[in-house]
C-alpha cells in the first residue's frame, strides 16, 4: 500500500518543479514509510511513497517500463497479477521485477485504457505515456483506494491519494464548498461526488481519467458498474456451493504477501467467515486481533475469542476504555475532510494493534452492502412492497402529515419509533431510503442553518444526488435498489474511507476480500429470497457458512463498533457540546444558527433528546475546518 501524488500541465507544457511533487508526497509518508521517489519530465511529475508488500526489494516507484515509454505511480494491490503476467509473457513481454507494478505497466502497454478491466484488486494509479503525451488515472471498481485531483491556477492538474497531498501545493486554494457542508450534515461524511474544498474532485470508483497536454480536463469515464438486473437460476444448494467457491477464491487471492499477514476479527459473521477461509488455506496459525471495550454492552471480544479458539488462531485482544475520546484532533487530521462516523476511533485502535504484528490485515468489510446485511435494506424491501399496496394519494395526504406530527421518540422502544417509517412510506422509494441512510433529516438540517448558508444552497439538497443514483440503478426490486445505493454511495464515502485512512495512518495495508468484484457480481444476481428471509439479511451467506461457524456467531444481532458518544456528551465532553455554539471557527463561517446549536447541546446534556450524532458531526466539522484552515 502506498501514497501517490503528481502534477500534469493541461493546455500547455511547462517544467514541473520536483520539489513541489516531493512536498506533496512527503505529507503522505504514513501511507508509505518504506521508500519514496519523484520523477519529472517536461509538463509532468509523479511522486510515490512506498509500503513494501510484494517484491519488497525489487519494485521501487515511480517505475519505468522496459521500453521507457511509460512511467507509473501506483497505490494498491493487484491480486491476479501473476495470471495477467503469464498472459503477457505468452505475448512476448519480458519482466525485470517480481511485483504487480510492472504488470500494470505491461498491461497498459498491451491493452491501453482497457487494461483496468483485466485487473482484480484495489488500486489508484497514474501512468504517463510519452508516446501519446497523456496521463492516465484509474481507480478500482469499488473505490477502496482514493484519488483526489484539482486544476490549479497555473493550468496544471494536481492529484494525490489524500487531500493533504493537494494542500501541500502552494497554489492550492482553501475555500469551503457550501454544498459539501450540506452533504456532510446529511450523511456524516463528504460523499465521493463532492469535496469540502471548491474545485477539488475525487475520481469516482470504477472510473478512469485521461489528461492531455493540448486539451482541457475532460470528465472521467466509467469502465465498470454493478448490475442487479439479472437473476441466477438454479437450485439453492447449487448457488450456495457457488457462493462458497467465490468466498474461498476471494480470501485466498488476498493472502499473497511477502510480509506478515493477519486479519481483523470482531466475532461477527463477516470477519469470522474471512478467518475461516484463511485458516483453511494456511499452514500456520492465522494472526488475528480484536478491540474490546470496558463497557459490557459495547464489548464483542468474547465472540472474537470463540472464533479464534475454533480456528486455533494466534489471537491478540486489547481492551480500551470507552472514554478514550482524546484522539478527536488526530482523527480529524487523518481524514482531512470532516468525517463523523464515530466507529473511526475503534477502527484506528484495531489497526494500531494489528500493525504491532503484521503489515497486511484482511477485513470483513463489504458483505453487508453486497449481500443485504443492513437492517435498513431489509426494511426498504418491505416498505417498497407496502408502497405498492397503498394508493399514492393516501401515502402523501395521510401518512405524510401523520409522520410530520408524530414525535421523534428516540427514547422509545424501536417498534414505537414510527416517525421515520411514516415519512418514508409517504414519499418515493428514493426519498424513503435517503431518510434511512441520512444522519440528519432535511428539516432538522435547515433548522440549524443561517439564512446566509440557506441562501447559498438555494434549492440544493444533499439527497438529490442519491435520488438520481437510485433512479438509474440497474435493478429489479426495492432490495436491489437499496444495495446499489449502499455499494455506490455509502460504501466508498463512509466505510472504505474510514478503513483506508485509519489503516494508512498506522502504515497498515487493509484488504477487503468480500469486495472481490466477482463475488459481488454473483451476489447481485441472487434471487431476493436467498438474500433475505423475513427480517434476516445475508441469508444464503449465513446458511453457507453453517458448516464453518456456530449459530450464535451466524445469527446473533449485528452490533459493529459501538462508541458511547451519547454518554460522552452528557459527561466528559459536555463542555465541548456547549462550546459548539461559541466556536470561533464555526462562528467565522456564518453557516449556523448559534442559538439553536446551544439549545441542541442543552437538550442532549439534560437528557431531553439524543443529539449525540449531530453533536459529534459538529465537533468533527469544527476540528476539520481548524486543521484545514478554511472558512
Amino acid at each position: 500500500m502506498c501514497g501517490i501524488a503528481g502534477l500534469f500541465h493541461c493546455g500547455t507544457i511547462k517544467p514541473v518543479d520536483p520539489i513541489r511533487v516531493e512536498r506533496m508526497t512527503d505529507v503522505l509518508a504514513h501511507r508509505g514509510p518504506d521508500g519514496s521517489g519523484v520523477w519529472t519530465a517536461q509538463g509532468v511529475g509523479l511522486g510515490h511513497r512506498r509500503l513494501s508488500i510484494i517484491d519488497v526489494a525489487g519494485s521501487p516507484q515511480p517505475m519505468h517500463s522496459i521500453s521507457e515509454r511509460l512511467t507509473i505511480s501506483f497505490n494498491g494491490e493487484i491480486y491476479n497479477f501473476r495470471e495477467v503476467r503469464k498472459e503477457l509473457e505468452a505475448r512476448g513481454t519480458t519482466f525485470r521485477t517480481e511485483g504487480d507494478t510492472e504488470v500494470i505497466l505491461a498491461a497498459y502497454e498491451q491493452w491501453g485504457a482497457e487494461c483496468v478491466s483485466r485487473l482484480h484488486g484495489m488500486f489508484a494509479f497514474a501512468i504517463y505515456d510519452r508516446k501519446r503525451r497523456e496521463l492516465f488515472l484509474a481507480r478500482d471498481r469499488f473505490g477502496v483506494k482514493p484519488l483526489f485531483y484539482t486544476q490549479l491556477s497555473d493550468g496544471s492538474v494536481a492529484f494525490a491519494s489524500e487531500l493533504k497531498g493537494l494542500l501541500a501545493h502552494p497554489l492550492m486554494r482553501r475555500d469551503a464548498d457550501p454544498r459539501a457542508v450540506e452533504d456532510f450534515m446529511a450523511w456524516g461524511y463528504v460523499p465521493d461526488h463532492r469535496s469540502i474544498l471548491k474545485g477539488v474532485r475525487k475520481l469516482p470508483a470504477g472510473h478512469t481519467l485521461t489528461l492531455r497536454h493540448d486539451s482541457p480536463v475532460p470528465e472521467p469515464q466509467q469502465y465498470w458498474d454493478i448490475s442487479f438486473a439479472k437473476r441466477h437460476k438454479g437450485k439453492a444448494k447449487d448457488l450456495e456451493a457457488e457462493l462458497l467457491h467465490h468466498l474461498q477464491q476471494a480470501v485466498t487471492s488476498r493472502m499473497v504477501s511477502d510480509v506478515p499477514l493477519g486479519a481483523f476479527l470482531s466475532g461477527g459473521v463477516d470477519s469470522s467467515s474471512v478467518v475461516a477461509f484463511m485458516a483453511e488455506a494456511s499452514r500456520q496459525p492465522v494472526k488475528t486481533c480484536s478491540i474490546g471495550f470496558d463497557v459490557a454492552s459495547a464489548d464483542e471480544t468474547s465472540y472474537a475469542r470463540q472464533v479464534a479458539e475454533l480456528f486455533a488462531t494466534d489471537h491478540e485482544a486489547r481492551t480500551v476504555s470507552a472514554d478514550q475520546f482524546d484522539a478527536i484532533d488526530t482523527i480529524a487530521g487523518m481524514f482531512d475532510e470532516p468525517f463523523a462516523d464515530a466507529s473511526a476511533l475503534p477502527t484506528w485502535w484495531v489497526c494500531q494493534l494489528a500493525r504491532e504484528n503484521v503489515t497486511v490485515a484482511l477485513s470483513g468489510d463489504g458483505a453487508d452492502e453486497a449481500m443485504a446485511g443492513y437492517r435498513r435494506q431489509v426494511f426498504h424491501a418491505h416498505e417498497e412492497r407496502l408502497r405498492g399496496l397503498i394508493p399514492k394519494a393516501v401515502r402523501k395526504n395521510v401518512l405524510g402529515p401523520l409522520g410530520r406530527a408524530y414525535p421523534k421518540a428516540d427514547w422509545a422502544p424501536r417498534p414505537l419509533r414510527a416517525k421515520t417509517t411514516l415519512l418514508s412510506l409517504a414519499g418515493s422509494a428514493e426519498e424513503g431510503y435517503a431518510r434511512a441512510l441520512s444522519v440528519v433529516s432535511p428539516e432538522a438540517r435547515f433548522a440549524l442553518y443561517s439564512p446566509d448558508l440557506a441562501g447559498q444552497l438555494g434549492s440544493y439538497r444533499a439527497e438529490q444526488p442519491l435520488y438520481d443514483l437510485m433512479g438509474r440503478a440497474p435493478m429489479r426490486s426495492g432490495l436491489d435498489q437499496a444495495q446499489y445505493a449502499d455499494l455506490k454511495f455509502w460504501l466508498p464515502g463512509d466505510i472504505l474511507t474510514k478503513v483506508d485512512r485509519t489503516s494508512m495512518a498506522a502504515s497498515l495495508e487493509a484488504r477487503e476480500p468480500l469486495l472481490d468484484h466477482r463475488l459481488v457480481e454473483f451476489a447481485a444476481g441472487l434471487p431476493e429470497g436467498l438474500r433475505i428471509k423475513g427480517r434476516q439479511g445475508k441469508w444464503l451467506l449465513k446458511k453457507a457458512m453453517g458448516r464453518y461457524l456456530p449459530e450464535d456467531i451466524l445469527y446473533r444481532p449485528k452490533q459493529g463498533f459501538v462508541t458511547p458518544i451519547a454518554e460522552w456528551f452528557r459527561g466528559p465532553l459536555a463542555g465541548k457540546a456547549r462550546g459548539i455554539s461559541k466556536s470561533a471557527m464555526l462562528a467565522r463561517t456564518g453557516w449556523f444558527d448559534n442559538v439553536r446549536l446551544a439549545e441542541i447541546a442543552e437538550e442532549h446534556i439534560g437528557g431531553r433528546a439524543d443529539h449525540s450524532r449531530l453533536l459529534w458531526q459538529l465537533v468533527m466539522l469544527d476540528r476539520s475546518l481548524a486543521r484545514l484552515g478554511i472558512a
